[in-house]
């Protein structure tokens, strides 16, 4: 507690030195997104469990940056997913900025209400379509508080190894992406505005089984993050598929160790636990960036075609009462944003990417810092690549809630697209 106090005073020091630089401006705001009455909460597919009680509140919780003529959005819900059908909602709301600039992601908790309203095999479906328009209000309504509240703002952007017991592959123990990226804004007197988190994990420590509404670990970090530090906390998911997930194992209890099973600790102070670390990882991460002077703005976007060869998928597309848009050679359409943001570049993923092209993406992006967005814009399942997909019996369950074979290739195709057709961020050559 005290490290991060001294960490938070350094930067809040630095900030209030550093001349406010008014041709980009941030606002931040959010809202609480908790059903009254509690809903049952998703972990996907399959019929929801009752909540008996709850942990802490689900939000929505919006950024916006503004620069000259460009304004981009950026939303991070506490729920499983959030289909594009949802999130048009949404945009139509937000007058003020383009549709294809609002970026709405989802933290994927496994404690939250279905927003899918998934076919229940028996002629109905498992969400509540009240709740949802209720979400999609407050939504809106968090972007446009944040809107009102544009400033002038001072950035720092840091990336880092995050230190400690917080993530890990249950599928390969040691295969997933410990880099944590973090964007954090200040007004012109110091105060923070916004700290963006973006990490990859499953926040599923709780998972839907104990019947708990929670937005799980990220919304103690989000709160630690906001008591000790100020402003308002953000998170945004990364390449987690194929299982990134909180690292809540008991290394003292194995369930089998040849193949690499431990039991698990699914309770609210193992939430505290892993939330905490991430918020201390964060602002350790931020807090030696430099400020960046006059950092630039641009937003792009595409709409990307993808085969559903899933029957699965298909059956969810088509059957729920959501009226999931699709063409007519069964595919349906993404979008996919690249954004530039100072030194940071941005990519966003409509589902659960696997590691393997999270770290690939990263890799041939062209930013100081570069980060993925997971679960944005749409939330349509894991994305493989085609070397992977049915290749192994540990995937059968991600390439069967796939869109598909080549749902990968398409991704890596268009996103790399983007990257090449884009201004360089500030300070890459």
């Amino acid at each position: 507690m005290r490290k991060l106090s001294f960490t938070v005073l350094l930067v809040a020091m630095s900030f209030a030195g550093s001349p406010a630089r008014a041709e980009l401006q941030v606002g931040a705001a959010m809202e609480v997104i908790t059903p009254d009455p509690l809903l049952p909460v998703s972990g996907g597919v399959g019929i929801p469990v009752p909540a008996k009680e709850k942990q802490g509140d689900l939000t929505a919780r919006a950024a916006v940056f503004q620069k000259g003529d460009t304004t981009v959005a950026v939303v991070g819900l506490d729920l499983i997913g959030f289909p594009s059908v949802l999130g048009d909602r949404v945009r139509k709301q937000v007058p003020r900025i383009p549709a294809e600039n609002i970026l709405i992601g989802s933290s994927h908790t496994h404690s939250a209400p279905d927003c899918y309203a998934f076919p229940d095999g028996r002629g109905g479906h498992t969400g509540d379509l009240d709740y949802m328009d209720f979400v999609c209000n407050q939504a809106a309504k968090a972007i446009n508080r944040a809107l009102d509240s544009l400033a002038p703002a001072t950035l720092r952007i840091g990336t880092g190894e995050a230190q400690g017991k917080i993530a890990y592959n249950y599928y390969a123990p040691d295969l997933y992406d410990r880099r944590m990226s973090v964007i954090q804004a200040a007004g012109a007197d110091g105060k923070l505005i916004v700290t963006l988190v973006n990490y990859a994990i499953h926040p599923e420590v709780l998972g839907n089984e104990v019947g708990i509404l929670s937005p799980d670990c990220i919304g103690p970090m989000c709160d630690k993050i906001e008591a000790e530090a100020g402003g308002l906390a953000l998170f945004m998911n990364g390449a987690q598929g194929g299982m990134i997930t909180a690292d809540n194992r008991n290394l003292d209890q194995p369930r089998d160790l040849q193949r690499g099973y431990w039991n698990d600790s699914r309770t609210w102070d193992e939430c505290l636990r892993i939330g905490h670390l991430m918020a201390d990882e964060a602002m350790r991460i931020v807090g030696a960036a430099p400020p960046q002077s006059d950092p630039q703005l641009f937003c792009d976007a595409r709409d990307v075609k993808f085969p559903v060869e899933s029957p699965l998928m298909w059956a969810i597309i088509v059957g729920s009462p959501l009226k999931y848009s699709y063409n007519p050679d069964q595919s349906i359409t993404a979008r996919i944003n690249l954004v530039n943001l100072g030194t940071a570049q941005i990519l966003t993923i409509p589902g659960e990417a696997l590691p393997n092209i999270g770290f690939y993406l990263k890799r041939n992006m062209r930013g100081e810092h570069n980060l993925l967005f997971g679960l944005t814009n749409d939330a349509f399942g894991y994305i493989l690549t085609k070397v992977d997909f049915k290749s192994f019996p540990r995937y059968d369950y991600v390439s069967r809630t796939s869109l598909g074979e080549m749902t990968g290739e398409i991704l890596i195709e268009n996103c790399l697209e983007l990257v090449a057709e884009s201004p360089q961020p500030d300070g890459k050559n």
